[in-house]
């Protein structure tokens, strides 16, 4: 292990004490008395960063595309709804088919005539 890894390991174990020791401390004293900020100057910190940062945007970016195909099949079934009423399918039959409760299926009749 390299003396960064270790230093970071050692300060994250006193941390720890400190925290249960001492639990009515705000994280900023906390940091100012352990001199984390110290901590935060060095290189491994950084790149830890970085790459938190980089998986959280990575991670926010698949969500915001995983919710937009969901959006995206929502609102087409939705638009199925009048099409297949006006076909002669039932309000219970749609719902069956659309995976949607029968009161979905009225208001989307409804919010599309």
């Amino acid at each position: 292990m390299t003396d960064d890894i270790i230093l970071q390991k050692v300060i994250e174990s006193i941390g720890t004490i400190v925290l249960y020791k001492l639990p009515n401390l705000r994280r900023e004293e906390i940091e100012a008395m352990l001199g984390l900020d110290l901590l935060r100057q060095t290189r491994v910190y950084q790149e830890a960063k970085e790459e938190g940062i980089e998986q959280g945007i990575e991670q926010g970016i698949e969500q915001g595309i995983e919710q937009g195909i969901e959006r995206g099949k929502l609102q087409t079934k939705l638009e199925m709804v009048p099409l297949l009423l006006e076909l002669g399918l039932s309000v219970q039959e749609v719902s069956v088919r659309l995976q949607f409760d029968e009161e979905t299926v009225r208001k989307a009749a409804e919010n599309q005539s």
